[in-house]
């Protein structure tokens, strides 16, 4: 059986998935049910100067009857008292010294308040600490939280710092709320963090509802912008956490990949483009801390299945199969091939490819089903019939390699040609 324990920057865990700050992570009673559950870390609910939250705080995107596809928040740092946190960290760590203890700060541009905080976490006996450079909401007019994450200047003296006091391991958490992470996580590292994590939540509206014209969530007739995270984010979050490795940085530091984790193949991703471990949030918030048993026991058996003993034998993996447009192969073809045997003939391949794309999908009208097939020289490998198509396999893509094609992309260029229509 593979060993999916995890080690980062020292900080041991029996397996690669912690909970993020965030309010599964506020309280202690919380907090154990969760270990007690059987997950490998957390961290704590950001600390700081102690805020009162706002009723109602949360509100979601649904898609095509899913609820939660996204999910967003206006809850600022914890509204506990500091003194009540940092006592159930203490006692947490008492019942359970084999999880990571990661708790998550957030300050204002004072060193004086940096240092004492730090101080104050250290002396718990926590394992480690992640500076909160990214909430995307309240705490940015304070000067902190994303207004923070987005001055590369300002997050490497902020890191410089906690540095200066700092005798456990520090993560920077960076905000996605940027056009590139890249800068921030840069200046992180030369400030001197020891590892980064990403993505925070995204700002964003949800939507309003259409009776009282009030979007969401509604706060006594009003709102402001959330932070945005779930599945629906992921995609953006494997983006970013690629640039950072694309650039090196994991070379340097380990990174904790967050956004949209909720299954064990979303963790695979992130950790094949580059996470040491991963972060987990909305997905428990929807099916609560029993997920991780699936979570473990899938990545176990993938790795078995795939001949590894260990996480460190695939991350970063996948990375160096992301490329710049212009390395693509032009010559590398493939068309669409339809298996009648799985058809169940609703034909949502023909109206999606004859509307939008290529019209290399024949109609064959019949009783008491129409049949579809590929015209292949029509057919110009696009992918979108498979992937609108509802059973699975029934669509798959065939590789025709046509070796008197002899297309150079730096032709196009020079002859003034786009390379392509977006």
């Amino acid at each position: 059986m593979a060993d999916i324990s995890s080690d980062f920057l020292g900080i041991k865990s029996p397996n690669p998935y912690w909970l993020a700050s965030a309010p599964p992570t506020d309280k202690k009673i919380n907090v154990i049910r969760a270990l007690e559950a059987g997950w490998g870390g957390v961290v704590w609910k950001t600390l700081g100067s102690q805020v009162k939250n706002v009723s109602s705080r949360y509100s979601a995107v649904g898609y095509n009857g899913q609820r939660v596809m996204g999910f967003n928040n206006i809850e600022l740092i914890s509204d506990r008292p500091l003194d009540i946190n940092l006592r159930e960290i203490k006692e947490v760590l008492k019942e359970f010294p084999d999880r990571a203890m990661v708790v998550s700060l957030m300050a204002d541009n004072s060193r004086e308040k940096w240092h004492e905080m730090v101080k104050q976490v250290q002396d718990t006996g926590a394992h480690g600490i992640e500076l909160n450079f990214g909430c995307p909401h309240g705490m940015t007019e304070r000067g902190m939280g994303a207004a923070v994450g987005q001055d590369p200047e300002i997050a490497r003296m902020i890191v410089e710092w906690v540095m200066e006091v700092a005798e456990i391991p520090v993560i920077t958490k960076l905000t996605p709320n940027v056009h590139s992470v890249v800068p921030s996580g840069k200046a992180a590292v030369e400030g001197g963090t020891n590892a980064l994590s990403l993505i925070n939540t995204i700002q964003s509206v949800t939507g309003i509802d259409l009776d009282t014209l009030i979007p969401n969530p509604n706060v006594g007739g009003q709102s402001v912008f959330g932070g945005y995270c779930g599945p629906a984010v992921k995609p953006i979050a494997l983006k970013m956490l690629t640039t950072i490795s694309q650039d090196n940085i994991t070379n340097k530091v380990p990174v904790s990949g967050i956004g949209g984790v909720s299954t064990w193949q979303d963790a695979v991703e992130f950790m094949l483009l580059g996470a040491t471990n991963v972060q987990v949030c909305t997905a428990v918030m929807k099916y609560g801390f029993r997920i991780i048993e699936d979570l473990c026991s899938g990545l176990n058996n993938w790795m078995d299945e795939k001949g590894f003993a260990r996480t460190t034998d695939f991350i970063g993996k996948s990375v160096p199969k992301m490329t710049d447009w212009e390395q693509l192969d032009l010559n590398f073809h493939i068309v669409a091939n339809i298996n009648p045997d799985k058809c169940v003939h609703c034909g949502l391949c023909y109206i999606a490819c004859e509307d939008t794309s290529h019209q290399s999908i024949n109609l064959s009208k019949g009783f008491p089903y129409n049949n579809y097939s590929i015209i292949e020289e029509e057919c110009v490998g696009c992918n979108l019939c498979k992937l609108v198509c509802p059973v699975e396999d029934c669509i798959t893509m065939v590789e025709k390699r046509h070796a008197e094609e002899k297309i150079n992309w730096k032709e196009f260029v020079n002859k003034g040609l786009p390379l392509n229509s977006h």
